[in-house]
C-alpha cells in the first residue's frame, strides 16, 4: 500500500475513534475519503500553522510506513478501494457459522497512489487526482463517481491560483453565485447539484436558512456508489429474524441469508473474525469485522475498537490469512441516514487555527486573509450495503 492510501487509512481509524467516544450504542457511518480528499483541497489555500495542522491530522505529515506494517505480498494484493467507516451491534458470532451484524466496523482502503509523505504539497494534491481518475475508470462493473464543486460569492476575489489548482486537482469548478442578494436561489442551485451528482437519490438537502448573505464560499464534496454483490444474496432466502442489540434486547429485521465461500480469518487475540465480502469485478469490497461474544450489554465491540490500528488493519486482513471458507452469512436489510457536525470532531483531533478568525491563515485562498471556516457537516446514506451516499458540505464566511 502506497503512503497515500496509508495515510487515509490512518486517518479513518482515527476519525473512527473519535467519532465512537460516547457513543457505545449508536451505529456509526461516515465517510473519511470524503472528508480527506475536501479538506486536502481547502489546504490549497491554507498557509502556515494553519496548513500544518492540518497535514498532521489527516496524517499527510508522517504517515504510517507500509512496508513496516504489511508484507509485499499483500501489498500487491489490495484492491482498489473506497474509506469508509462503520460500526455497529450486532448478533451471534461468526464463529457459530453465521454473521448478524447491523453494522460492525467496516474499513476500506483507498487506491494505493504516490507517497505524499514528506514530500511536496503538489504531490499530495496529485496523487488525489490519480485517486478520482481511478475512481471514475470507464466500464467498471459499479458505480463510483467522486465530485467536488466550489460556490463562491460573485463579488469575493479569490486568490486565482487557488481557483486554478482546485479545477486542476480535484476538478472542482468555480460556480459564481450571488449570496449576498440572493442566498435562497443559490441554496436552490446547490441542491440541484447534489441531486444530479448523487443519481436524483438525494433532494433538497440544504434546508432553508442553511445559506445566507454573510456566505462567501461553499465547498460541497459528493461520492455515489452503486454496486452489486459478486456472491448475492437470494431474494428467497430474505426472511424475519429478530437481531440481538445485545445480551437483553432484540428487534425484529429482515434478514438476508445466504452461504457460499468468503475469504475469512480468526483473530484469536482479539476473539474476533473477518469477513470479506467482494462486489462484482472483485475491485471494490467491504470488510466486516465480527467479535465473537456478545461482552456487556451495549455492543460488544469496545475491546475491539481500541485496539484497532493501522498495522493491526494490515496485519489482520494478510492474503494468507484471509482464506477461502464455507460460510453462512446473514445481513439486515436496512436504510440509515446520519448527519455529522465534523467541525467539533475535526476540532477536538487538533485542526483547530482553519476555524479560529483569530488564527486562520488561508491567504492562500482570500488575498486579505478574511475567510474562515464556520461549519463541516457530512451527510451520509447507506440502503442495505448497495447505494452508499456521502456529502459533506464546508462554509466558509
Amino acid at each position: 500500500m502506497e503512503p497515500l492510501s496509508a495515510a487515509n487509512t490512518q486517518f479513518s481509524l482515527k476519525l473512527f475513534k473519535k467519532i465512537s467516544e460516547g457513543n457505545t450504542s449508536r451505529n456509526v457511518f461516515y465517510s473519511p475519503i470524503s472528508i480527506s480528499s475536501a479538506l486536502a483541497m481547502v489546504s490549497l489555500g491554507a498557509k502556515g500553522n494553519t496548513a500544518a495542522q492540518m497535514f498532521e491530522v489527516l496524517s499527510f505529515t508522517n504517515p504510517p510506513k507500509p512496508d513496516a506494517a504489511t508484507p509485499s505480498s499483500h501489498q500487491q494484493a489490495l484492491k482498489p478501494q473506497i474509506a469508509c467507516g462503520v460500526k455497529g451491534q450486532h448478533g451471534p458470532s461468526m464463529a457459530q457459522q453465521t454473521q448478524k451484524s447491523e453494522l460492525p466496523p467496516e474499513l476500506k482502503k483507498c487506491p494505493a497512489q504516490p507517497a505524499p509523505g514528506q514530500k511536496t504539497e503538489d504531490q499530495i494534491h496529485s496523487s488525489f487526482n490519480k485517486l478520482m481518475s481511478e475512481l471514475k475508470k470507464p466500464g467498471a462493473p459499479y458505480v463510483l463517481s467522486l465530485a467536488n464543486r466550489l460556490y463562491g460569492e460573485q463579488s469575493y476575489q479569490f486568490v486565482e491560483k487557488f481557483l486554478n489548482d482546485a479545477k486542476t486537482y480535484y476538478e472542482a469548478g468555480l460556480e459564481e453565485v450571488d449570496f449576498k442578494k440572493k442566498s435562497e436561489a443559490a441554496r436552490v442551485d446547490i441542491n440541484k447539484w447534489v441531486e444530479k451528482n448523487t443519481q436524483g437519490k438525494i433532494k433538497d438537502l440544504l434546508p432553508q436558512d442553511s445559506i445566507d448573505a454573510m456566505t462567501r464560499l461553499v465547498l460541497v464534496n459528493a461520492i455515489y456508489f452503486k454496486g452489486n454483490w459478486e456472491e448475492k444474496f437470494p431474494k428467497d432466502a430474505t426472511i424475519d429474524e429478530q437481531f440481538k442489540l445485545n445480551k437483553i434486547q432484540t428487534k425484529p429485521v429482515k434478514m438476508m441469508n445466504q452461504e457460499s465461500k468468503f475469504p475469512l480469518a480468526f483473530i484469536p487475540e482479539m476473539n474476533s473474525q473477518v469477513l470479506e465480502l467482494l462486489y462484482v469485478g472483485k475491485n471494490l469490497s467491504m470488510l466486516i469485522i465480527l467479535p465473537n461474544e456478545i461482552q456487556d450489554e451495549t455492543t460488544g465491540l469496545q475491546k475491539l475498537e481500541k485496539a484497532l490500528t493501522y498495522e493491526k488493519l494490515m496485519e489482520w486482513t494478510r492474503p494468507e490469512v484471509m482464506r477461502q471458507q464455507e460460510v453462512e452469512v446473514s445481513l439486515p436489510r436496512f436504510k440509515m441516514e446520519e448527519t455529522y457536525d465534523m467541525k467539533s470532531l475535526l476540532i477536538s483531533m487538533g485542526m483547530e487555527d482553519v476555524f479560529d478568525g483569530q488564527k486562520v491563515n488561508l491567504s492562500g485562498m482570500s488575498p486579505n486573509n478574511d475567510l474562515v471556516v464556520t461549519k463541516v457537516i457530512q451527510v451520509v446514506y447507506l440502503w442495505s450495503f448497495i447505494y452508499l451516499y456521502f456529502i459533506l458540505f464546508y462554509y466558509f464566511k
